[in-house]
């Protein structure tokens, strides 16, 4: 049997060498504290997205679904699954609402991917003492970094970008938590290459499998990670080789491979991490500011003519249009991802919380009257995907007309949600989850020491 190291015959250094050998050195004490803050804040807010799906049936599907029993925890559940299931189910729960956090940039959703997977391998491979905030740290950066590549390419060819590139980020998380050896990770990430993948066909009538996503992802990179750990070799030009995965989902080779390797373990894009305020698709957040902003003016409904919203030409395809389907979900989850719906509900309701996503909430005929007034017109200086804005002209049946701009994502780089918006954030989730205050005040104690090494999840089950 050939020794897998004497089969790279090479000189030049290719993409997953240089990343993996950079993942390779870091250690905790390399963690800046920013970057440290928002791993553990990151914790926290996945460990409650968790509890607020715990009920729901996409989560109990995925319950049934993966029969593997183990000795990792299942957030909000009482029987313990194993590495694998842990890490898919929890990854499937914590995105489930689109509620989880976001990378401006990409985007893609990087918690839900890599903590249900970091937080699996240490459970099961905790006497190795391994090291979950540097394997966190580590994968959400390689996830967000490799966003920046081909921005915009990997969703205009029809992928969802956090599927496919969370499978590899997930690999590079593990491997760092395992402190896996340079050719190790290499072969990790080549391997978790051919498990990435996710359409957006969901999209079309609000089916379940954008959720499943992240938790496919998430087991997709620990099973790579596991792997290469055993010498299953992988390929070394993954990323940017002739048949490689921007060629396969972003249908280029060519990119900015130095957004992503280039100050890696320097400067953390961690960091600026957003949280969400609204469990809907990301790029609708800046107009929800804008109709609630236009509600507190003590307008009419009826006196709304029209509603017409200057948007990026990037995001048309998955939240405007067709637009007669987008003023008319069929169903809860396709109002997620819905701007005509989103901007009526805020504004005839004053917000957007869980309950404004239930299937029989979509059917409001006050709602869908005035979602029938909301059109787009494409700007083309919008700065997506580096920066999410919002913009509502409203037109009043007699000629005035009113506008509203929201200049950014709030909860985002440039207006952070602050660690008690993000506790609170926590605490509402626990409570539509059933749990109670003395539980829920547990989990977040839980959260704030884990990254010292207890990784007794307990407190987390049931």
């Amino acid at each position: 049997m050939p020794d897998p190291k004497t089969m790279r015959g090479h000189s030049q250094e290719s993409v997953a060498e240089t990343l993996a050998r950079t993942i390779s050195a870091i250690a905790e004490k390399d963690l800046p504290s920013a970057a440290r803050n928002k791993c553990e804040e990151l914790l926290i807010d996945v460990i409650g997205l968790c509890v607020t799906a715990r009920n729901e049936d996409y989560v109990k599907s995925a319950l049934a679904g993966w029969e593997e029993q183990g000795p990792c925890t299942v957030i909000g559940h009482s029987a313990p699954a194993s590495a694998a299931a842990a890490a898919f189910i929890n990854g499937t729960a914590a995105h489930g609402e689109d509620f989880d956090d976001t990378f401006e940039g990409g985007p893609v959703h990087a918690g839900a991917v890599i903590v249900p997977a970091v937080l699996a391998i240490c459970e099961q491979h905790r006497a190795e003492r391994p090291s979950a905030l540097v394997g966190i740290a580590v994968g959400v950066e390689t996830l967000c970094r490799l966003s920046l590549v081909v921005p915009k390419a990997i969703h205009r060819a029809g992928f969802h970008p956090t599927a496919v590139l969370g499978a590899m980020a997930a690999a590079a998380g593990v491997g760092a938590a395992l402190r896996l050896k340079p050719d190790q990770i290499v072969n990790a990430l080549g391997i978790a290459g051919s498990m990435a993948g996710g359409i957006i066909e969901y999209l079309a009538e609000g089916a379940w499998t954008k959720r499943l996503h992240p938790g496919w992802a998430a087991q997709s990179g620990l099973r790579a990670a596991l792997l290469g750990r055993a010498n299953f070799v992988g390929p070394r030009t993954v990323f940017e080789g002739a048949h490689g995965l921007f060629h396969g989902f972003a249908h280029t080779s060519e990119g900015d491979y130095a957004a992503l390797l280039g100050d890696f373990g320097k400067r953390w894009v961690t960091e600026t991490l957003a949280f969400k305020p609204y469990p809907c698709g990301t790029m609708i957040h800046p107009y929800i500011d804008c109709a609630r902003r236009l509600a507190a003016k003590r307008i009419s409904a009826d006196d709304i003519q029209e509603m017409v919203c200057e948007t990026a030409e990037g995001i048309v395809h998955r939240l405007w249009e067709p637009l007669a389907d987008k003023q008319r979900p069929p169903n809860g989850y396709a109002a997620k991802f819905s701007t005509p719906y989103c901007i009526a509900a805020a504004f005839t309701h004053g917000s957007v919380g869980l309950d404004a996503f239930a299937d029989d909430r979509v059917n409001d005929p006050r709602v869908l009257a005035l979602a029938a007034k909301v059109r787009y017109k494409i700007d083309p200086h919008n700065p997506y995907p580096d920066n999410y804005t919002g913009h509502i002209r409203a037109t009043l049946r007699d000629g005035t007309t009113i506008e509203e701009r929201q200049p950014h994502l709030r909860g985002g780089a440039r207006e952070p949600l602050t660690r008690r918006e993000i506790e609170e954030k926590f605490m509402g989730n626990a409570r539509h989850g059933g749990w109670a205050l003395d539980r829920a005040e547990a989990a977040i104690d839980l959260a704030r020491t884990l990254y010292r090494g207890a990784y007794d999840l307990s407190a987390l089950r049931g």
